[in-house]
């Protein structure tokens, strides 16, 4: 006997349920490992200097400061990890010499992206799990 339409939808449903949360914790990890990756590079060819907020926002912060050749700079993607900062602020920065637009606040790490993105990741999961658990319950 092969299974009604309905059934069959419910099972795909519930099976595409599991390979969005997969995808979504692929891209987390994948997220993490960048941040930690942008700090190695960071590291490797580390410039100071102190840098001016000029606007912060939802997406980014943007900084403008001066290189240790004296050229000033400002990175179109903002600044790594932004918390707490607000306009007009002075801040220590530092930046790969080699490629400016990667620039961190001085003493932040990649250690400040795991709390909100496995949180992110923990909500979708706490919203996935019973969706995927009403998909394959049987139906009455």
């Amino acid at each position: 006997m092969s299974r009604p339409p309905a059934d069959r939808a419910r099972r795909y449903g519930a099976r595409g349920v599991l390979v969005l949360g997969a995808l979504l914790t692929i891209m987390a990890f994948s997220l993490i490992g960048a941040c930690f990756i942008n700090d190695r590079t960071i590291t490797e060819s580390r410039g100071h200097a102190v840098a001016e907020v000029l606007d912060t926002s939802l997406t980014r912060t943007v900084v403008r400061f001066n290189t240790e050749e004296g050229r000033v700079y400002i990175p179109p993607n903002g600044v790594l990890y932004p918390m707490d900062l607000q306009d007009g602020q002075l801040v220590r920065v530092e930046y790969d010499t080699r490629n400016p637009d990667l620039v961190r606040v001085t003493g932040r790490t990649a250690v400040l992206s795991l709390l909100p993105v496995l949180s992110a990741l923990a909500v979708s999961w706490a919203v996935l799990l019973p969706v995927y658990w009403l998909l394959r319950r049987p139906r009455r």
